[in-house]
């Protein structure tokens, strides 16, 4: 399947969203959907989304689910990407079960597209569950962690 959103489309968006000010813009072509949402000024979403359902994959383990009727704030991915716990290969994870985080501190990087993007807490408190699997693909909105506020 060729790609409706080639990476010099995606750039020439991405500026023009800039120059005009823009904060989100989403785009349909070809049976694929495309959604940019700049955050201080950088992209932080820069995936395609395609609507016609992508094939399972039984050799990759199952994330967690969301525990539904637990207390505390959920992060979810805000794009399609690679989820990855550490920096590098070689780095321990950004936050383990049981670690404090405070507001703005990066717990995970998504990867979509070449572009390694750093997610960040968005509320205080201690990291009581990881839902994602380390190097395995995540969905918009999938839930990653489970932050019981402090």
């Amino acid at each position: 399947m060729s790609e409706p959103f080639d990476l010099n489309t995606v750039e020439s968006l991405l500026t023009l969203m800039r120059d005009k000010g823009a904060v989100e813009l989403e785009l349909e072509q070809g049976g694929a959907r495309l959604r940019l949402r700049l955050a201080e000024g950088r992209p932080v979403a820069a995936a395609p989304v395609y609507a016609e359902a992508a094939p399972a994959v039984s050799a990759a383990p199952a994330a967690r689910p969301a525990t539904a009727l637990a207390p505390g704030h959920v992060i979810s991915s805000p794009m399609v990407g690679t989820f990855y716990r550490a920096p590098r290969p070689d780095a321990p994870p950004f936050v383990e079960v049981g670690d404090r985080v405070r507001k703005g501190q990066p717990v995970c990087i998504i990867e979509a597209m070449k572009l390694f993007n750093e997610i960040e807490c968005d509320v205080e408190g201690v990291i009581a569950e990881v839902f994602a699997e380390a190097a395995q693909p995540v969905q918009f909105g999938q839930p990653l962690f489970r932050v019981v506020p402090a």
